[in-house]
């Protein structure tokens, strides 16, 4: 289903996808089935505390007043999770270009649910051109927690995602399903360590020789680091030594619904330049 927008040009709908074309397309992508329920995002910057600038906004899916996003999750089966995955993607970006957003854009996407990135792909480049919005400036990373049921077929999606022109992100890095043996297979743009190494990371020799060893492979493979999860300057000053600038926490900002940040009213540590 495709709906218009005001100067008459078509837009895919918020609620369904759609990826039709003379050379075929995957069935669910086609269908234009709408999912039944309805959810918004808010938006959590990724600070770069050597610029003091905002990098990116993170899209967390929320409930349309805000509810924590358990309460949309817990409506995605299998017979939806398709057309989930790809509402989610249209609505991080028409609401993140109606924010006028200057930032990068961070999407959360389920890698299970993709069929041929190359077609099904195409519903999120016709929202990006409906809505104006630089695909140079999208990054894909994969949903937290979700289990990577094939590792090789992450892969292709990505390099799908580079050859394209989008940034890719492995989320949750350390966390157990997407570890060293992905990294080797696939160099992404950016990399996020798991939020539970760098809990407390001030205090922890084996986290900040785990995390500088990291950034150190990182560094040599030019794949840029971010910590989520910061929550203590302590935290920040230790992460900052260890040669990461790019974070994300409730340090710096809680998730914004339906509104995104700004560099001044963001929370910037003390002491970090020196």
């Amino acid at each position: 289903m495709i709906q218009s927008n005001t100067d008459g040009n078509p837009a895919p709908s918020e609620y369904s996808c759609h990826s039709a074309s003379e050379h075929g397309a995957c069935p669910s992508c086609a269908s234009g089935e709408r999912l039944g329920f309805r959810f918004s995002y808010a938006y959590q910057p990724i600070v770069d505390i050597a610029k003091r600038e905002i990098f990116a906004h993170e899209a967390l899916v929320r409930g349309v007043n805000g509810e924590p996003a358990p309460s949309v999750l817990a409506q995605v089966t299998e017979e939806n999770r398709f057309r989930f995955d790809q509402a989610c993607r249209v609505k991080a970006i028409k609401t993140a270009a109606k924010l006028n957003m200057q930032s990068r854009l961070s999407i959360n996407f389920m890698p299970n649910a993709i069929y041929r990135p190359e077609l099904c792909i195409r519903t999120t480049l016709e929202a990006a051109r409906a809505h104006d919005f630089p695909i140079e400036q999208i990054i894909f990373e994969t949903v937290e927690g979700e289990r990577i049921s094939d590792a090789k077929w992450l892969t292709e999606v990505f390099r799908e995602y580079q050859r394209i022109g989008f940034l890719t992100a492995i989320d949750d890095f350390g966390a157990g399903f997407a570890g060293l043996n992905l990294l080797a297979d696939f160099q992404p743009d950016l990399i996020k360590l798991d939020m539970d190494l760098i809990r407390s990371i001030d205090q922890s020799r084996s986290r900040q020789a785990i995390v500088r060893g990291t950034v150190g492979i990182c560094n040599e493979l030019g794949i840029q680091v971010i910590a989520e999860g910061v929550e203590t300057p302590d935290e920040c000053k230790a992460l900052r030594d260890l040669g990461i600038s790019l974070m994300q926490g409730y340090l710096f900002s809680k998730p914004l619904f339906e509104t995104c940040g700004h560099t001044d009213s963001l929370a910037w540590p003390g002491g970090l330049s020196s």
